[in-house]
């Protein structure tokens, strides 16, 4: 198996706004994250995924881009950026920024020239079309309403797919391609070693024929980067592919065709909504399609391609209060969580807060919340007469908000995030969940995501094992192996409160098993011997093959 050097890492997000905020104005910043490299290199983390630090008007928190070449005054200046770079480099530790090259800001120069008028040289910058009949067509914004916004200036409308201060870009156009791959030249030159690519799947887009992801073009584009981009460096790159399937995901990060090292699959984060109703519309988690979906993408993907591991991200709830327990078996939930995630074959992905059990807010007040996803579903619900209730239900549990509030640094006032007023709340609950109190117990779930890191750097099994699923029929339990050379790394996970029974397949041979980690303190006997597993408790074993007689 070819490998690289980023197999053997674990990637760590930051959502700068929230993370540390370093002059008291109340949002994070880069002098806050260098003030927090050395708490990152303790947990022992490889590469930062910088959430975007562009300059930008900050409709969209960031991700609506207006000088892909400057750094947002809220974040610090390029000489910051620039520092943050020299000192990750300092701890072993490399950076991944996001690249957001389906839109810009509406505030970019690139559109500002683009709405002037129709002849103008940046006009075909974007996706401009004529219609005397309403929008020219019946695309809706993934942030409500229509994807297409009325530009009263030469009497035309632009696409947006997102936010209407979000216009796309027309990658169609070889020019704004050669732009971009110029931008991404200017980041790896200054030392960044890679890009989180922002719904990469959209830029291919057909939109007078309704194809938004998965374009015909959008695979030669990707090449196209990759020749005259990527290949010029060692990077990391990861897609985030929501339309991916294990079948074009080996198209993205198959050897020999030249475009991604992994993508991000949204397949297992829709586990808990009602079927083609959308992110809002809440369910009970189905627990065996979850452990099927997961168990496809590992065998899908073994030696054909590249799997990401990741339960939480800046657009995701808080995966302990989501599927886990944030009450009373929080720190074993997110340890179980952490355990079955990490010991799968991909390259694992944590988002701030996570590895000290942080969790969802619990707010009913609207006014409370800045995300402009949640403020306009709100909006659009109360105005189609939805119960507030209800409405109010659903942004609790999946609103992205939830992972935004500031980091629980310590229980100072704002959890240590600030000494100003926060930009957004933060959760009520660092008194108790805080990353002080996390470092001063042994026990907590900061140091069990440690172990797990240093597993995967120790453990050729981790990185490379082939995955078998057990038990598939079991409604509370995950359990499954990996095979490598002369090991198995056996891994069984209870993913519930109860006290469930299980036995083993004969197949799994643990006479010269040992216990590798636990989310217990105390250690259990031979796999083979346990027959109920704890609430929430997660085993793995690393098995020798038996010697020949």
């Amino acid at each position: 198996m070819e490998k690289a050097w980023w197999q053997k890492s674990t990637i760590y997000q930051i959502y700068p706004r929230s993370f540390n905020d370093s002059n008291g104005d109340g949002i994070g910043d880069l002098e806050g994250i260098i003030a927090k490299l050395d708490y990152l290199q303790l947990l022992g983390i490889d590469i930062i995924w910088l959430s975007p630090v562009y300059q930008s008007p900050n409709d969209d928190n960031g991700y609506d881009i207006s000088n892909y070449y400057d750094i947002m005054s809220d974040f610090g200046t390029m000489d910051d950026m620039e520092r943050l770079i020299e000192e990750t480099k300092k701890r072993d530790i490399h950076i991944m920024m996001d690249l957001v090259i389906n839109h810009t800001s509406d505030e970019h120069h690139w559109f500002k020239e683009s709405r002037k008028s129709k002849d103008n040289p940046y006009r075909d910058y974007y996706i401009w079309r004529e219609s005397e009949n309403g929008p020219p067509s019946d695309i809706t914004s993934v942030f409500s309403g229509s994807a297409w916004e009325w530009d009263g200036q030469t009497d035309e409308y632009y696409f947006h797919l997102f936010s209407k201060k979000q216009p796309d870009l027309n990658l169609h156009n070889p020019e704004v391609r050669e732009h971009l791959y110029k931008m991404m030249n200017f980041w790896l030159s200054k030392g960044v070693s890679g890009f989180r690519m922002d719904v990469i799947d959209l830029i291919g887009k057909e939109v007078d024929e309704n194809v938004l992801t998965d374009g015909p073009k959008l695979h030669d584009y990707l090449q196209e980067m990759n020749e005259k981009v990527l290949s010029r460096y060692p990077t990391v790159t990861v897609g985030e592919t929501p339309s991916a399937t294990t079948e074009t995901a080996q198209l993205y990060t198959g050897k020999g065709r030249n475009e991604l090292d992994m993508v991000f699959t949204f397949q297992h984060m829709s586990l808990d909504e009602r079927a083609g109703e959308g992110k809002w519309a809440l369910k009970e988690l189905d627990f065996t399609e979850l452990k099927k979906v997961l168990s496809t993408w590992q065998t899908s993907l073994f030696q054909k391609g590249w799997n990401s591991l990741y339960w939480n991200n800046h657009d995701q709830p808080r995966i302990v209060s989501r599927w886990g327990n944030d009450q009373e078996y929080r720190v074993e939930s997110a340890k179980m969580l952490a355990t079955v995630l990490h010991m799968m074959q991909g390259t694992p992905f944590i988002y701030q807060g996570e590895e000290i059990g942080m969790t969802n807010i619990d707010w009913d007040d609207i006014t409370r919340y800045r995300d402009i996803e949640s403020i306009n579903y709100f909006n659009e619900k109360k105005t189609e007469g939805v119960p507030e209730q209800e409405i109010m239900q659903s942004i609790r549990t999946k609103g992205r908000d939830n992972a935004r509030t500031p980091f629980q640094w310590n229980d100072d006032a704002h959890g240590g995030f600030t000494n100003g007023v926060p930009w957004i709340e933060v959760n009520a609950n660092y008194h108790e969940i805080n990353a002080l109190e996390a470092m001063g117990n042994q026990d907590s779930i900061f140091y069990h995501y440690q172990k797990l890191i240093a597993l995967r750097k120790r453990l050729d099994i981790v990185v490379y094992g082939e995955y078998e699923l057990l038990l598939e029929d079991h409604p509370e339990i995950m359990a499954y192996t990996r095979t490598w050379e002369e090991q198995t790394l056996l891994v069984v996970a209870n993913f519930y409160g109860g006290n469930p029974d299980f036995k083993l397949p004969e197949t799994v041979d643990d006479a010269r098993s040992t216990l590798i980690i636990s989310n217990y303190s105390d250690t259990r006997e031979r796999p083979s011997e346990i027959h109920t597993l704890r609430p929430y408790e997660a085993v793995v074993y690393l098995i020798e093959k038996q010697p020949n007689n």
